[in-house]
């Protein structure tokens, strides 16, 4: 066990980087039961998982599987937060799409993609946004990254953590690789999580 004791002079800022971006529309859940998603929109929830990702991929269901993640919507923020969560299975005899997590009725899901370009776009756009939470220079960050991300999504060159550093500069930088990072009191998956302290 370890852990941190900040004064209250020490300033901290935390946002979150998503490592997926969303292939179609939010969809109602309006069918479910436990972590099994029957329909989506009143339609067969793999019906409308095939048309969001298009004929190509859909017909390419082991590529589908480890490229496609459900998207839960996070109610009540104003910033479009969503939870991912994996595919765990896929009944195309009945149409169903079991998900990594309890999926409600009158829930809302959303299918994402693991795509390079937008996690990239998305960590910059976190790094600016981080740097106008605070009001003085950074002395120190801690960054927190899912293992889904790193070499799986930005390649074996550490460009994820090149990119955190031109974004913040010469500043004391220490973290890991996690199975899930927790940011605003919600577990989530192939995000990244940057504290900074000043």
């Amino acid at each position: 066990v370890s852990g941190v004791v900040l004064s209250d002079d020490i300033t901290v800022a935390t946002r979150l980087s998503q490592g997926c971006s969303p292939v179609g529309p939010v969809h109602s859940i309006t069918d479910a039961q436990r972590n099994i998603v029957l329909k989506l929109d009143g339609r067969p929830a793999l019906d409308v998982l095939k048309e969001d990702v298009g004929e190509k991929l859909a017909r390419d269901m082991p590529r589908l599987g480890a490229t496609v993640f459900a998207g839960l919507p996070v109610a009540g923020t104003d910033t479009g937060d969503y939870l991912v969560r994996n595919l765990v299975g896929i009944d195309a005899a009945r149409g169903l799409v079991a998900i990594g997590d309890e999926a409600e009725e009158g829930g809302e899901l959303m299918f994402c993609r693991r795509d390079n370009a937008s996690a990239v776009e998305d960590l910059r756009g976190m790094l600016d946004s981080i740097k106008e939470g605070l009001y003085t220079k950074p002395r120190g960050a801690l960054y927190f990254s899912c293992l889904g991300r790193g070499a799986n999504l930005f390649g074996p060159e550490s460009e994820e953590l090149k990119i955190i550093q031109a974004g913040l500069g010469d500043l004391p930088l220490v973290g890991f690789f996690g199975n899930g990072e927790i940011s605003h009191n919600r577990l989530y998956g192939y995000t990244g999580v940057l504290t900074l302290f000043a």
